[in-house]
């Protein structure tokens, strides 16, 4: 089964829900990548100083993460795959030495986030699921980007 309109519309929704509170969601995104793998910090040159606190840098760069995955819910609905806008990511990464391990920090730390920005009342099996294929296939094709 492929993603489908219902995954991309939960994606959208809790997307909107994470932008109300950006500056705190972008603080808790880096925060859990840290708790998890604390030496990322030196991948992220916003986070090599002081951590994760509140700075535009840090919020430019989660809001990024989240709207490429939320685009990567529409690409996949309407194409089946996600095609980078920016062909510069695969550069990026390889450059930073992202590895397989990384792309699961990331995407355990986006899953920890959105559950916290929507609310035990909102997270379900259902959100997760979309969340997860939706980063799913941007991380494929930004894999595939790093050659």
């Amino acid at each position: 089964m492929g993603f489908t309109a219902q995954q991309e519309a939960l994606v959208g929704s809790s997307y909107e829900t994470f932008k109300k509170n950006l500056p705190t969601n972008s603080v808790l995104f880096y925060t859990v990548i840290l708790e998890i793998a604390p030496t990322a910090k030196d991948m992220f040159s916003f986070l090599k100083e002081s951590g994760p606190k509140h700075s535009p840098q840090l919020q430019a760069h989660a809001e990024k993460v989240f709207a490429l995955t939320r685009d990567a819910a529409t690409q996949l609905v309407a194409k089946g795959e996600v095609t980078l806008a920016d062909a510069s990511l695969g550069a990026v990464h390889v450059q930073k030495a992202v590895t397989d391990p990384h792309f699961v920090v990331v995407k355990e730390a986006l899953l920890q986030t959105v559950k916290e920005a929507v609310g035990a009342d909102e997270w379900s099996d259902d959100l997760s699921t979309a969340w997860e294929g939706a980063y799913d296939g941007l991380a494929t094709a930004i894999k595939k980007a790093m050659g």
